[in-house]
């Protein structure tokens, strides 16, 4: 009895609805890293708190010495705290700067793993240099923001609630003429962070853009070389670059505002505190010792108050990076909907298709119910007019994408994921080649394969006299993209790796476009020496490629339009 899949698949994922990030989502991405931060913010903390001790110690110093007193043991005392804050703020310092940089190594790597697992229906949504963009563009702006800003936001609180008290303590009069300057001043800058924040999301979505179109143009530096193309294509990438500067330009008006504000409400509070301050020595209502400490205070949470509104601003910047590497983790992964039962069955063909539709677009089918089978062994060749959905037939059978009604068997059930991807080959039309050696081509597949194995593939492929001609043989470099080949080259090269991994089922799309007569004829006998071993699908144009097919299928506007049958 035969075991077959649901008649109708999941639907395609759809894209995630946007959750805008916050803080909490951010401190989300420090788990696993929370002890050494704790340990940094420590330090920070402790380094802050000798900080606030050294106005007391300057004014006991003052009074003492206007007391007469020993001022000896004090001044060794202030110099140590000095000492001690300085190597305790470099400590927390170190730790805020490796934390962070372990945050973004885990955020990185879980980002490309995740990337790497997105269904093809996304891939077709985004552009790959624009993910390439959220992956190291984004990741590094976010990276200050997770290192420092963060905690040193919680350090210069700190400082600032802890210099406030001392100021109440000592004059609660002066403190209110600080809180009212800097607390106005506070206000204005809060009103621009937001609009910080939508200015650099709308800058790093536009340079992203601009890694897209620049990495489109690097794909195809040949044809543009070749039809001139080069003004063109730098005004398309301009317009982007120039856009992400705009956005930039705005984001700096606007932090412009914040950050001279906050330096005057700083110095105007040095100079009311100076004035106040003064007259109340004069009058007696203050000492003078205790006008210094005050004055050290301001002067000691001027700077982090400052800093605060800054950090604020640099925390918006952060976030709006966040929100665009956030965006994609929440992009679903491929995920298998195959059923438990796989049960295979000894008498069903390797491969059938049954009642299969499937559409791209809404509305826009590409097959309409294909139904054919494949034997174990033998050649099969898929032949048909451009656009008759042959290697949609290919991509189905892959599982990059899910049929949207019937069901594709393998040995008589539906496989996981894993398991149909390690029984099926596949060599693209485009045939990729990954930059590295040509050995790290041949073996991608199947890593483990002996140099026999490799040099037996070689020779199927009629790749064994080149490689041999090559100085440093199977470890020269093909190239980016491969560009060290010929097209024929690549072509072997994308078919000697697929045969490496031994598959049941291997599918091949125009393998013989970019050979020469003689490379055909000798990758022609290939085939009849595969056919032998497993089963191939082949989509063919060639007439010297169809005719040796034992079977031929013809698809014509999504459908079977002839089985040809047996080739004589």
């Amino acid at each position: 009895m035969t075991v077959t899949a649901p008649e109708t698949s999941p639907p395609a994922a759809e894209e995630h609805v946007r959750t805008r990030v916050g803080l909490r989502h951010l401190f989300a991405t420090t788990r696993g890293h929370r002890k050494n931060i704790a340990v940094a913010l420590l330090f920070t903390l402790v380094g802050a708190g000798l900080g606030l001790l050294q106005p007391v110690l300057a004014m006991d110093t003052i009074d003492a010495v206007g007391a007469g007193g020993a001022v000896g043991w004090l001044l060794v005392a202030l110099i140590a705290v000095f000492v001690a804050e300085a190597v305790t703020d470099t400590i927390g310092r170190y730790w805020l700067e490796r934390s962070g940089e372990g945050v973004v190594l885990g955020l990185r790597v879980r980002l490309v793993s995740h990337l790497l697992r997105l269904p093809m229906r996304l891939y077709d949504k985004h552009r790959i240099g624009d993910l390439l963009s959220r992956t190291t563009a984004d990741t590094t702006l976010l990276r200050d923001t997770l290192a420092y800003d963060l905690v040193e936001m919680l350090t210069g609180s700190f400082v600032v609630v802890g210099g406030a008290v001392a100021m109440i303590w000592l004059s609660p009069l002066l403190f209110g003429i600080v809180a009212v300057i800097v607390g106005g001043v506070g206000g204005v800058t809060l009103f621009v962070l937001a609009r910080i924040r939508n200015a650099t999301e709308n800058a790093q979505d536009n340079l992203g853009l601009m890694s897209a179109e620049l990495e489109r143009a690097l794909s195809a530096i040949r044809t543009i070389r070749a039809t001139r193309a080069e003004d063109r294509e730098t005004d398309r990438i301009g317009h982007y670059a120039r856009t992400t500067y705009q956005d930039n330009v705005r984001a700096a008006r606007l932090n412009s505002i914040a950050a001279p504000a906050v330096t005057l409400s700083a110095h105007g509070a040095l100079i009311a505190v100076l004035v106040a301050g003064g007259i109340q020595v004069a009058n007696g209502g203050l000492t003078l010792s205790e006008l210094v400490a005050f004055l050290l205070y301001v002067s000691y949470i001027a700077v982090p108050s400052a800093g605060l509104f800054e950090l604020a601003a640099t925390i918006q910047k952060g976030l709006a990076a966040f929100q665009r590497v956030h965006d994609m983790t929440q992009l679903p992964t491929e995920t298998d909907h195959t059923p438990l039962s796989r049960t295979s069955v000894a008498s069903a063909p390797v491969l059938e298709l049954r009642d299969v539709w499937f559409s791209y677009h809404p509305d826009s089918p590409v097959l309409r119910g294909v139904s054919f089978t494949v034997p174990h062994r033998g050649h099969v060749a898929l032949v048909g007019p451009s656009g008759a959905g042959k290697s949609t037939i290919l991509a189905l059978i892959e599982r990059f994408y899910e049929p949207d009604r019937g069901t594709i068997l393998f040995n008589g059930h539906q496989p996981s994921i894993a398991e149909c991807r390690q029984r099926i080959g596949l060599v693209e039309q485009t045939t990729p080649i990954l930059h590295g050696t040509l050995r790290d081509n041949v073996t991608y597949a199947a890593p483990d394969a002996t140099d026999e194995q490799i040099r037996d593939v070689l020779e199927k492929t009629n790749l064994i006299e080149f490689v041999d001609r090559l100085p440093a043989g199977l470890e020269t470099p093909a190239g980016e993209h491969g560009g060290m080949l010929s097209g024929g080259q690549r072509q072997r090269l994308a078919i000697a790796r697929a045969l490496l991994a031994r598959p049941e089922l291997l599918l091949l799309d125009e393998p013989t476009s970019q050979l020469d007569a003689a490379n055909e004829a000798a990758f022609a006998r290939t085939l009849d020496q595969v056919a032998g071993e497993c089963a191939l699908l082949v989509i063919a144009h060639r007439p010297a490629t169809v005719r040796r097919a034992r079977t031929v299928i013809a698809l014509e506007h999504g459908r079977i339009s002839t089985d040809v049958g047996l080739v004589p």
